[in-house]
């Protein structure tokens, strides 16, 4: 035929019109008919054949093209705000897909399946545009489990304490995954004739029980990014150190940085004195500097976005996954010994008894002459100061701590809530085992650097307000009455006291607190009250901080590993016109919630890694008796805290004595239907350890002693039966046996 188009002529039909791409749409574009179209069918084979295009069922586009219609999975928007996305059906390299929103069209998040029509686009730095047709759901389940052989395949038991569903995984998507290895799974389709969902293995995490996966286990869980981008690591690598240019040399200030021994970086210095202005007898001059973040992470930089994701540092007993990469957090951005450093800083003055009276902040340069830790620090003001610490002690160590006695006073002025919670320290050979459990010494020092961070974090609020500048406030608001409510009821089943019928202050908790003191109920009120507080969260508008009792407050002295702080530090560049790296962030609300999420997320991840070396700790002592205080009441049972190490573990409702024990959830008890027994919170018990699960972090007990004595003996369940509206599978049973009989002697 002479009209037959040519190769060049087919394959250029087939990328302006991906709609139409059969071999009778390609026929009817060319006119071909009749026997032509063997002709057609010869040279649609030999572009297959040559890779410029591949055949899809009965369609061809060119090779490596996707469909026209295609389902995508949404992912992170760029620097400038661009959703892209990325085929499902994509290979190795999938080629990027910016996403043109319209009117109307649902709001996505990152990991959403959508079905979109895609149109390929030239001369741009994506391949292909795409337009919404609907949204098919959300990301697919994620799953991390242990991981055992079956005939079929395998199935997935998930490590989450509670979720007891396992996930088949047909032979085909094993890949390569060994019996017992630790596995990250997704879902990929619904329940089976089995009765179970079906999974594919995503990724092999090794041994379960293999040193130091216990953190490892929390990142995949909690989806926490723990590997950089190489384009976010190059970009941190080509940082260079800051000259002074317009900073304010603030080298000679004796700027010490104390931290814990074993910190990798420094994003905090201080500094005090005695104010020599005759008008402010007594006062000091406190210097606060902080490393100068905004610097080195332009807004809208590659840094910035992976910043924004991670939100925050996510710190675990044996290792942390930072918010920026190791070349800025342990070294640039780093106030270390001896080196220049480029810092914002704030000039405080206080009076003798710790009020502010100003405050100024400007973008200095700094050295710091020692990088000190808290355990050091005390020492020396204890008397006993090492090498390091002795030549300090008069000029620099000294009126830190003189500094910090006045703002004690200007602290109890204020009565933000004293919670005497101590923190756990969990300790770790090399090989990632647990050797001991011990609770962490509060020191002066750590206090006195606490209230010199406080304060900063107050004045970068009140000046941001004061200049009417936006910024992310740290709010933490008021309880609810619900929660006051049981907390009262708590309160007086231990026989205290917390008034009611007025605004509630913190000053009305600490009294609360005072009276606990020294008592045995002085841990379960504290956690009590914890548990009554909201949750505090980063936001634009401000209501304040109750838990710290103060009108304005904000983070600004941990840009390092906060996001929150790096956009109050902006906030600050952009009011002073320090910089071009100020604040642009025109939607501040979306990121206080973003980070508000994160900062949760890495909360939840290091109380679960927290559980599971205890539980890994514990193991090796299963069968011995732990002395403990009943911290929770459920209808499944109860919540020990044990002593010692601090572990919560479950005793559960089954297994407590030989009667049945009604919840009452109001008062926060169960009681015994027969022997009149009451566990309420705070009750003494002693229980043998009966299980420990590393990998889920559980612990099982079984209660020996309650309140020093053993739970009376009033025969079992089965001499009077089951309560009423109650049926164990004992009398089912029964049930259904006599049920059968009778059937039997009717017919």
């Amino acid at each position: 035929m002479k009209n037959l188009p040519t190769k060049a002529d087919i394959l250029s039909f087939i990328q302006d019109n991906p709609t139409k791409t059969n071999k009778r749409d390609i026929a009817k574009a060319f006119g071909i008919k009749g026997a032509a179209r063997i002709d057609l069918k010869r040279m649609l084979k030999e572009l297959q054949g040559e890779g410029h295009l591949e055949k899809r069922r009965k369609t061809f586009r060119e090779d490596g093209a996707l469909a026209p219609v295609s389902v995508c999975r949404v992912g992170a928007s760029d620097a400038d705000g661009d959703l892209f996305l990325e085929a499902v059906e994509a290979g190795d390299n999938p080629p990027r897909i910016l996403f043109i929103a319209k009117s109307g069209d649902v709001a996505l998040a990152e990991g959403d399946r959508v079905l979109c029509r895609l149109t390929k686009v030239t001369g741009e730095d994506y391949a292909y545009e795409a337009r919404l047709i609907r949204r098919i759901g959300g990301g697919p389940n994620k799953i991390l489990g242990i991981f055992r052989v079956s005939a079929e395949g395998g199935r997935v038991t998930p490590i989450d304490k509670g979720d007891g569903k396992e996930w088949r995984v047909p032979a085909g998507a094993v890949e390569g995954a060994k019996d017992g290895e630790l596995v990250e799974a997704e879902q990929t389709g619904p329940k089976s004739r089995m009765g179970l969902p079906t999974a594919r293995i995503l990724a092999r995490l090794g041994d379960p029980n293999g040193p130091r996966a216990v953190s490892l286990i929390a990142i995949h869980q909690h989806g926490i990014p723990d590997a950089f981008p190489e384009d976010v690591v190059a970009e941190a690598e080509a940082a260079k150190p800051v000259e002074l240019g317009k900073r304010e040399d603030l080298r000679d200030l004796p700027l010490v940085t104390i931290d814990p021994s074993d910190a990798r970086d420094h994003d905090d210095a201080c500094y005090a004195h005695a104010d020599d202005d005759p008008a402010n007898k007594g006062g000091h001059v406190v210097w606060v500097a902080i490393a100068d973040v905004a610097h080195y992470v332009q807004p809208g930089s590659k840094l910035d976005v992976e910043a924004r994701k991670r939100g925050n540092s996510t710190y675990f007993p044996d290792r942390v996954v930072p918010m920026l990469p190791d070349a800025l957090s342990g070294d640039l951005c780093s106030l270390h010994e001896g080196v220049e450093r480029p810092c914002m800083a704030v000039r405080m003055v206080l009076d003798a008894d710790g009020a502010k009276l100003s405050h100024r902040f400007t973008r200095g340069l700094m050295r710091s002459p020692a990088a000190l830790n808290y355990e050091e620090v005390q020492g020396g003001q204890d008397g006993k100061p090492n090498d390091k610490v002795a030549p300090l002690m008069e000029v620099v160590i000294a009126p830190l701590y003189e500094a910090y006695e006045a703002l004690k006073i200007a602290r109890a002025h204020r009565q933000p809530l004293e919670l005497d919670l101590p923190e756990r320290k969990i300790m770790m050979d090399e090989d990632g085992k647990v050797t001991s459990v011990a609770f962490r010494d509060r020191l002066d020092a750590h206090k006195l650097i606490e209230e010199f961070m406080v304060l900063a974090n107050v004045c970068a609020a009140e000046e941001l307000k004061a200049r009417d500048t936006p910024l992310l406030y740290r709010v933490h608001e008021e309880p609810s009455p619900e929660k006051l409510d049981n907390l009262r009821e708590v309160v007086q089943a231990s026989g205290l006291s917390l008034a009611k019928g007025q605004v509630l202050q913190t000053r009305h908790l600490n009294r609360l607190l005072e009276q606990a003191a020294g008592t045995d109920q002085a841990e379960l009120i504290n956690i009590s009250a914890l548990r009554s507080m909201t949750q505090a969260y980063y936001g634009p508008q401000n209501f304040g901080h109750f838990g710290l009792a103060l009108r304005d407050y904000a983070h600004f002295t941990s840009p390092i590993r906060r996001y929150a702080d790096l956009i109050v530090h902006r906030a600050l560049v952009s009011s002073h016109k320090f910089g071009d790296d100020g604040l642009v962030d025109d939607d501040l609300k979306a990121t206080g919630e973003h980070i508000s999420t994160t900062e949760r997320r890495s909360m939840v991840a290091e109380r679960d890694t927290t559980d599971r070396y205890l539980a890994s700790y514990l193991s090796e002592r299963v069968g011995t008796e732990i002395e403990g205080r009943v911290s929770g009441i459920a209808k499944f049972g109860m919540f020990v805290k044990l002593d010692g190490s601090g572990a919560d573990g479950l005793i559960p409702i089954g297994t407590l004595g030989r009667e049945y024990f009604a919840y009452d959830r109001d008062a926060q008890t169960l009681r015994g239907e027969k022997s009149g027994v009451v566990i309420g919170l705070g009750a003494r018990v002693l229980a043998r350890l009966a299980e420990a699960t590393p990998v889920t972090g559980g612990l099982v007990l079984e209660l020996l002693e309650l309140n020093g004595k053993p739970l009376p003996q009033t025969g079992g369940r089965g001499r009077s039966g089951p309560p009423k509206g109650r049926k164990t599978g004992k009398y089912k049973a029964k049930g259904a046996k006599l049920k059968k009989k009778l059937k039997r002697k009717r017919t």
